[in-house]
């Protein structure tokens, strides 16, 4: 942005010419030189080229007298390097945290009529809390420190130690969209920009705005699994952290990949709350009170008690709960709601083909719910036995999700799920779609293909008529320059009458259906 700043990409390899500013350095990339932030950056500690793994075997059978130590003391120099990098990286984080702390909230707190604990929260999220856990780790690290023989370290075991504190990032990283936001807000006001300088000023920080401070943390935790990928690559298997190192890098990686999935389920619950806000006839509780997660939806047959009787509904498979709705008669992408299931109390039991005992009739694609709780037992019906084996694979994996959420404390709070539900109100308010395909997009997926639908007749006097899908009504509507909901009718014309005519219905509710000029074969 600035005639003095090196522009570069991921990837690039910039020479440094002064790095006595610990945050800003001066560099070089080809013919370019200008300063750029050192956070941005990872140092590469192995400037020289690599020395190949299957030279070491060759040294060792004495063909170069003393070659084996060499490469040897080659890598331990590396492993040297690498761990002054984390060690050094973690001291500047650990400065960066309190002059946030003690530079910003502090006098933020100091000024109650431009700040509520509220806002407060917002802007900066957990970050004492993440100030707090890291100085415990930086000391922890620092008493694994080897000062003699640096190469001897054994850091591995102290990320393992700790890696369930790094998982308080998840809150900030699934906050920090919501700060920038708030100082967005606030920056346009002129005192606040002052006062956010005075502080900068005050701490003796560096000339970069408060948003670029609060991003240091989630670029920090993402950096763990590059420092210990390149630690554990200078890390000989007969080294006694290897194997820690090896453990914490996979640990690393689990954390990095839960914060991310973790900030995907949350973005969802917008979608999930629109898709509600499109289903007619809602009864009960928000889906987001106990559910943040679609597993798995679909049509199936529904067999209640004691007449037998088959039902066809779709399905809809969250963590905890299972929703059933059942389709608009003409209008096939419209679900009205018919109720839920409690996944928590609930076993799912496979069946074999053939007589039910309790029914009384054949069962073919079959499983049962059955309800420890209530003593309610639900038998449900797939079209083809590779679509039941779907379903009983999404029941276990809701199980999982459910198993994983209580290990790790992920759940969604009272003011997520209010957000969310006033957005969905807001869509629907300004005429948004109101179905369930255009509410949650391609998060959820409904049978399409050709729906047929015997209809008893189109009035008292007509003829019987079958309905094609509305996917194919509102092409061939398009195409007539008609708009509004219609759907295809086959109609026969007369009793005595071998030919079939395709006709062209508006539909503006179940009893009120108007004719289009025909449209011959």
């Amino acid at each position: 942005m600035d005639d003095q700043e090196l522009g570069f990409k991921a990837g690039d390899v910039i020479e440094v010419m002064d790095a006595t500013n610990r945050e800003w350095w001066w560099g070089r990339v080809a013919d370019v030189e200008g300063w750029f932030p050192a956070s941005f950056v990872r140092l590469r500690v192995n400037q020289d080229e690599p020395v190949e793994d299957t030279e070491a075997p060759r040294a060792s059978t004495g063909a170069v007298e003393g070659g084996g130590m060499e490469v040897q003391s080659s890598r331990d120099q590396m492993r040297t390097n690498v761990i002054n990098e984390i060690l050094s990286t973690e001291r500047d984080y650990i400065k960066h945290l309190r002059d946030i702390c003690e530079g910003y909230i502090r006098q933020c707190r100091k000024r109650a009529d431009m700040f509520s604990e509220e806002q407060l929260h917002t802007i900066f999220g957990n970050i004492e809390d993440i100030y707090r856990c890291q100085k415990v780790f930086v000391k922890a690290l620092e008493q694994r420190f080897n000062s003699e023989r640096p190469h001897l370290s054994e850091l591995g075991a102290c990320f393992l130690e700790h890696q369930a504190d790094f998982q308080i990032y998840s809150e900030y990283c699934n906050n920090h969209p919501n700060a920038c936001v708030e100082l967005s807000r606030l920056t346009k006001l002129s005192k606040y920009v002052y006062f956010f300088e005075a502080c900068r000023l005050l701490q003796k920080m560096i000339d970069i705005s408060l948003d670029g401070f609060l991003l240091t943390p989630v670029q920090k935790i993402c950096k763990y699994p590059l420092q210990l990928a390149e630690l554990l690559k200078y890390t000989p298997p007969q080294h006694r952290d290897f194997k820690d190192v090896e453990a914490a890098l996979h640990a690393m990686k689990n954390v990095a990949r839960l914060i991310n999935e973790r900030k995907r389920r949350l973005e969802n619950i917008d979608k999930i709350a629109q898709w509600q806000s499109s289903i007619e006839d809602w009864e009960g509780e928000d889906l987001l009170v106990r559910s943040s997660e679609l597993i798995y939806s679909g049509e199936l047959t529904r067999v209640t008690q004691p007449q037998a009787k088959s039902q066809q509904r779709m399905f809809f498979l969250f963590d905890h709960q299972l929703i059933y709705c059942k389709k608009d008669l003409l209008r096939r992408d419209m679900l009205y709601y018919k109720g839920r299931l409690d996944m928590d109390g609930s076993e799912v039991v496979d069946l074999e083909d053939g007589k039910d005992r309790d029914l009384h009739m054949n069962i073919k694609n079959a499983f049962r719910l059955h309800c420890s709780t209530s003593g309610d037992s639900h038998l449900l019906c797939a079209r083809k036995p590779e679509q039941k084996q779907r379903w009983l694979k999404a029941f276990a994996r809701e199980r999982e999700q459910v198993r994983l959420d209580q290990e790790t404390g992920f759940s969604i709070t009272e003011l997520q799920r209010k957000q969310a539900m006033l957005n969905a109100s807001k869509q629907q308010a300004a005429g948004k779609p109101k179905t369930p395909q255009d509410a949650a997009g391609h998060l959820f997926t409904h049978d399409v293909g050709v729906l047929w639908e015997q209809q008893s007749r189109v009035s008292e006097k007509g003829p019987p008529c079958f309905v094609i899908s509305p996917l194919a009504a509102e092409v061939a509507a398009e195409s007539l320059g008609l708009f509004g909901f219609c759907c295809i009718v086959f109609l026969k014309m007369e009793k005595n009458c071998n030919t079939e005519s395709l006709i062209l219905v508006s539909v503006r509710s179940h009893k009120d259906i108007i004719l289009w000029p025909r449209i011959q074969n």
